[in-house]
């Protein structure tokens, strides 16, 4: 069984507050979260499920952690439940008791952890907090499909969205804005700009070209394109970056490397995306750089279910 939830925060005078609801049907207290939908992946659920169960609209800031635990499965015996949590900040709405949730209490941590019903909820807690000093997401993703390279004549740079890339990029562009980026950047190549295109555009924002994004000019100066990186992850808040297979997993590795991270292999396919988290870090040795360091890494390997 699959689901998906969020901690829904918002700032306080002191610590940020989370929401937790109370279930009548089980008579607990715990963090929104609800069965995928067909077709759904984990963040539109944990975002839908957050305004279904407490009326509040939120914007995603990044996974948190996976939980798995037992449930009573309906033939008998037990079956397991695997939940996604990501970070989600209040961005509006109210709420209004209704079958699933009658009651709702916007706590500070040390509270919330206190009145959780179950141990898994207060794990999934632990990893908001330590996400707590981080300042941005940047969303790193691999163009979607284009044409075959040997049945198109013209200059590569120019070379489009296939059919199939264009189903990508529309699910793509129903998973990226949960995340409310309020920048958008992409090596310069067509198949690169058309994915996020429709992004930028729904937020009112250009498209920003970036050539150390592209695989030729970071296969020339891969520590160039890291800075780069980091650049854009110093603007604070979130980014979207579109890049090429050439680049993405060694970009990760270094990010990685630096933060000693071990991701283990680093896949990138096509229309992927890797959600990078990262907070104020040490300066770096080259005296260029951002002192930036990566927190975390999740990656996505396809939007399409």
């Amino acid at each position: 069984m699959r689901a998906a939830g969020a901690v829904l925060w918002r700032p306080s005078a002191q610590d940020p507050e989370v929401v937790l609801v109370h279930r009548p049907r089980y008579g607990d207290w715990s963090l929104p979260k609800g069965k995928l939908d067909p077709g759904e992946l984990p963040a539109h659920a944990a975002a839908r499920e957050v305004t279904e169960e407490t009326g509040f609209t939120a914007t995603l800031t990044r996974p948190l952690t996976r939980v798995s635990y037992s449930v009573p499965a309906r033939a008998g015996g037990s079956a397991p439940k695997v939940v996604d949590y990501f970070s989600a900040r209040l961005s509006g709405g109210r709420f209004t008791p209704n079958d699933e949730v009658d009651e709702l209490r916007w706590l500070p941590l040390k509270e919330a952890r206190a009145e959780l019903s179950y141990p898994h909820d207060a794990r999934v807690l632990d990893a908001f907090e330590e996400s707590r000093s981080e300042t941005a997401t940047v969303l790193l993703v691999r163009h979607a499909k284009a044409g075959k390279r040997s049945e198109w004549s013209g200059d590569d740079a120019l070379r489009p969205l296939s059919p199939a890339g264009r189903e990508q990029r529309d699910a793509l562009h129903s998973l990226l804005p949960l995340f409310a980026p309020s920048r958008v950047y992409s090596a310069p190549r067509v198949r690169c700009e058309q994915t996020v295109a429709p992004v930028a555009a729904d937020a009112g924002i250009d498209v920003v070209s970036e050539p150390l994004f592209s695989e030729e000019v970071y296969s020339a100066d891969p520590a160039a394109g890291v800075r780069a990186l980091l650049e854009v992850a110093a603007e604070g808040g979130t980014s979207v970056v579109c890049s090429q297979g050439g680049v993405i997993p060694d970009l990760v590795r270094r990010l990685a490397g630096s933060a000693g991270l071990d991701l283990g292999e680093v896949a990138s396919r096509k229309g992927s995306v890797w959600t990078l988290a990262f907070r104020p870090g040490e300066p770096a040795v080259d005296g260029r750089s951002p002192a930036l360091s990566l927190t975390a890494a999740h990656y996505l390997a396809d939007p399409l279910p």
